[in-house]
Order: structure tokens, then sequence, then C-alpha cells
């Protein structure tokens, strides 16, 4: 968080990317945090938290979207790096987001290849919000999803009970630039 906030006030840094970090980084990596994000262009994790070469374990998918290979490299990073801490970033304004909310508003599917997207996605859309507010709510409520089904993840949650590892979810605000924590 104070990586964001170094970013949102223009005052980052930019750290680790020296040559001797560099250099070091050769030898093995070790990240603070693995970030599951969107592939979103608009939010990538090293910038939004002001890290750099080897702080952060990045996993990218449409809509923090979880399937074998997202939950495989989140288990690497967990399991074979020793990372403590997962986060899920949801964002403002997802398209993958409001592609879901669009095709259960409809009563439909998402096309071909996106299809899988939509049907991961729509368990966190309730029609029962008010329509201008219904893509924001199911950004937050598809951030607590996947964070609760990375918790289930049975190597994951062997950590989290004891106490080796905290899984969080968080969402970055496309307009203030700000990200904070989804209880």
């Amino acid at each position: 968080m104070v990586g964001n906030r170094r970013w949102r006030t223009l005052h980052e840094k930019h750290p680790d990317e020296s040559r001797a970090v560099r250099q070091a980084l050769v030898g093995g990596q070790h990240p603070f945090a693995v970030v599951l994000g969107c592939v979103d262009s608009r939010v990538p994790p090293e910038l939004v938290f002001d890290q750099g070469l080897g702080d952060l374990l990045t996993v990218r998918s449409a809509g923090e979207v979880l399937d074998q290979a997202v939950v495989g490299s989140i288990a690497y990073g967990v399991l074979e790096l020793g990372i403590p801490l997962v986060v899920v970033l949801g964002h403002q304004t997802c398209g993958a987001v409001a592609a879901a909310v669009e095709a259960a508003e409809k009563g439909g599917e998402l096309p071909g290849a996106l299809r899988y997207l939509g049907e991961q996605i729509r368990p966190a859309v309730d029609l029962d919000v008010a329509p201008k507010t219904r893509v924001d709510a199911a950004v937050t409520a598809n951030v607590r999803l996947v964070v609760a089904r990375l918790g289930a993840v049975p190597e994951l949650a062997a950590r989290v009970a004891d106490g080796g590892l905290a899984v969080v979810g968080a969402r970055y605000e496309l307009a203030s630039q700000r990200v904070h924590r989804v209880r």
C-alpha cells in the first residue's frame, strides 16, 4: 500500500531496477507477494504498487479468472518460493466483468473462447443490484469469490491454516489510482 501511495501521488521510486539487483536476480528470486490481477493494460501490478524486479510474482488473467494454469502459477509462488501473501487485484470498469454482467442481463453466454470467462465470473453478478452500479458491485464480488476459491485450494488452505499465507482481496480504482482492501 505504501508503494501504491507513491504511485498515485507521482512519487514513484521504481525500486529494485539497478544493475546490481538485475545481476543478483540471475541467482534466484524472492518475491514478497503474488498478485493475481487482470490482463487490463491499465493495471500493471508492478507499477500500481511501485515495485521492481524480483518483488512481485504476477499472474494475470481477464477478470482474475482461475483456471489450472493460474492456480498452478500461484501455488508455485507459495509452495516453491515460500511467498506469504497472495493479493487478488480487481479493478474499476473491468471489461471482462462488464461482459459477464451484460451476458447475464441478456440471459445469454459470451461467444466462443470468452464463454469460460463469463461462466467463471457469472456467480459474482447480482441482477438485483441497480443496473448503474451492477458492474462495480460485480467487480468487488468477483474479487471476494476468487479469494474464496483460492482459499479452498487444499495446498493453499493448509498454508493459510498454519499462518504461513494470507490471501487478500483488493481493488484498483482507475480514477483515483488508489488500491484498497476488499473484505
